[in-house]
Parts: structure tokens; C-alpha cells; sequence
């Protein structure tokens, strides 16, 4: 339509508010392929129009009003990373696969080391322009130097399949933490709202008016110095496993950011297992054995018992509906 060379095409999407809202939650909402940051991201750039005139993303609109959105098509060009992750369980809606730490799951700006994005963009192919979105197949993600179990999405269905169940919390996340010091009990659940550190944006902190966040822990075994523990949190926030650590007195060993981290060290959390509603119909469950510096580290408290038992290989389990159970 006249586009210039070298400028993205735009399509545009059209739709009547089904309800009132903000702008952004309302076409996220109706619009599942594309998350709820692309969508503000568009608004911002002058994309989204309220009844014919343009609009910015917390505008209050009214049900039954017109809403247009432009939404540029997204490349998807495949560069080669050279990376070989161990796939854990693949079927042909999704992959889970075992993250290695110092692996970003997708780089910041500016970061142009390899990432499981990319990876996952070259072993999708050609069945990578099925999807509108900017990072095809992620559906949730692990910190950097954060190892364990992660899930990926073969197609936009399954991708919104996945997506919608994190936001749901639906899936079950465990993990394991190796902390500096002991918690004052040995299980409690930490309910702390978190939200950027309002003196440095690159952290994370407990705040007042930030967004609810629930994390269940348990002690597995201590030597008084350092404590082992099992995690569960039941919300999603940005390094909410270590910000709420951190706040009872016991951060995650080697954590940069909420601790004091040995040369040549990184945080010792683990994602271990991870069960999600299959898009298909019944729950996966998924383990990731704890990897060699994390079960040396383990080994060193003198939890050689434990060690043994989160590093022996766990076969993924699919249950149908009528047998999961919890």
C-alpha cells in the first residue's frame, strides 16, 4: 500500500470494546497473540486510534467504541547461534527444555550474545511466520543465571494456550534455592507486593503499592551457614523468588543483585520442575536435574542424600484430566 521499501507492512485490526477498560488491557485482551507490552509499545508509537482518533494506551474507553490498531508485520530472520540445549520433552504443540544459567532466555537491548529466542527461532523454520509476535513461542521466562526447566510453544495456539496459564496461574513452578543463612521458619509463605526499586530501575523491591506477589518456601536441609530450600511461587514478578529471599534475611547464594556473589560464582536457583495445562488437553509435568555446579554446591553443605535425589534423571509425565492430581 505504498509502503516505503524497507518499512513494515501494517495491518490493521478492528474491533468494537467488548467491555470497558484501558485501552491497552482491552486490546491485549481481545488481541491473544500479541502481549500486553507489544500492544502499549504500539500505542506509544502512535498505532492504536479510539473512534477514529489516536489514542495513549491508559486511556479509559467505554464499551461498544470503535478501536483500530496497526500492527506492523514481525519479521522472524533466523541467525545462526551454534547453541545445543537439552530438550527435555517436545510433541507437536510445545518443547520444554533445560536452561542452562548464563543464558539469557531473550537479550536486553543492546545484548547481542546468543539467547534461547534465537535458538528456538532457527529450530522453528519456516514455522516461525505463523506468528505475530515478537519473540515466537516464549511464553514465560527464567533470569539469566537461572537454570532449570523452560517451556516453549511450536505454534501462535499453543503460544496463547500457554501464555493464558501463567497469567492464570495455573501452572505449578518449583524450585530450588541455595540461601545464605537460615530462614527463621522452617516454611512460611512470603506475601509481598514488588515493583521496581524506586532508586535504581535495573532492581526489583518489596513495595507498598506494588503488585501482589506470593512465594511458598520450605528448609530441605541446613549446616547453620547455608540452607537448601524448596521454592513455589504462586505469582510471576520479576525475580520474585529473589527479592522476597532476600527480604527475610536469607538471598540466594552468588545473587549479584540482592547479595554479595564469590568471583566466578551465579545464583543458585534452580528451576526444577514445572507443571502446565497442555494445550492439547491433560498436565505435563516436566524436571530439570540440578546441573553440576548446583549439586556440588548442594554436596557442600553435606546434603549428599539430596543431591543424589535432585540430580537423577525424572521422566516428563503427560496425565490426562480425570488423573492428575496434585
Amino acid at each position: 500500500m505504498g509502503d516505503a521499501p524497507g518499512t513494515p507492512a501494517l495491518a490493521t485490526r478492528r474491533l468494537t470494546a467488548p467491555a470497558a477498560g484501558r485501552l491497552d488491557a482491552v486490546l491485549a485482551g481481545a488481541f491473544d497473540d500479541l502481549s500486553r507490552a507489544r500492544v502499549q509499545r504500539l500505542i506509544e508509537a502512535g498505532h492504536a486510534r479510539v473512534n477514529g482518533s489516536t489514542a495513549h494506551k491508559a486511556l479509559a474507553i467505554f464499551e461498544g467504541a470503535e478501536l483500530e490498531l496497526d500492527v506492523p508485520e514481525t519479521p522472524h530472520e533466523s541467525v545462526p547461534t551454534g547453541l545445543k540445549l537439552k530438550v527435555l520433552y517436545e510433541d507437536d504443540s510445545l518443547a520444554a527444555i533445560d536452561k542452562r544459567a548464563g543464558l539469557a532466555v531473550h537479550g536486553a537491548p543492546g545484548d547481542t550474545g546468543p539467547s534461547v529466542a534465537a535458538w528456538w527461532l532457527e529450530q522453528l523454520g519456516d514455522a516461525a511466520t505463523a506468528f505475530d509476535v515478537e519473540r515466537p513461542g516464549i511464553v514465560h521466562r527464567l533470569d539469566k543465571d537461572t537454570s532449570g526447566v523452560l517451556i516453549l510453544a511450536k505454534t501462535p495456539q499453543a503460544q496463547a494456550a500457554l501464555s493464558g496459564a501463567f497469567e492464570a496461574r495455573t501452572t505449578k513452578k518449583t524450585y530450588l534455592a541455595l540461601v545464605e543463612g537460615v530462614p527463621d521458619r522452617p516454611k512460611a509463605v512470603i506475601d509481598a507486593p514488588i515493583d521496581r526499586h524506586p532508586g535504581d530501575r535495573m532492581r526489583m523491591a518489596i513495595v507498598k503499592r506494588g503488585r501482589e506477589a506470593r512465594t511458598t518456601y520450605e528448609v530441605l536441609y541446613t549446616d547453620n551457614r547455608r540452607a537448601l530450600l524448596e521454592v513455589r511461587p504462586e505469582t510471576g514478578r520479576t525475580h520474585q523468588i529473589r527479592v522476597h529471599l532476600a527480604a527475610v534475611g536469607v538471598p540466594v547464594c552468588d545473587d549479584a543483585v540482592y547479595g554479595k556473589r564469590d568471583p566466578g560464582g551465579r545464583q543458585l536457583l534452580h528451576a526444577y520442575q514445572l507443571s502446565i495445562p497442555h494445550p492439547a488437553g491433560g498436565r505435563l509435568t516436566v524436571t530439570a536435574p540440578i546441573p553440576a555446579d548446583f549439586d556440588h554446591a548442594v554436596r557442600a553443605i553435606g546434603a549428599e542424600t539430596l543431591a543424589l535425589h535432585y540430580a537423577r534423571a525424572v521422566e516428563p509425565k503427560l496425565e490426562s484430566d480425570g488423573d492428575s492430581h496434585s
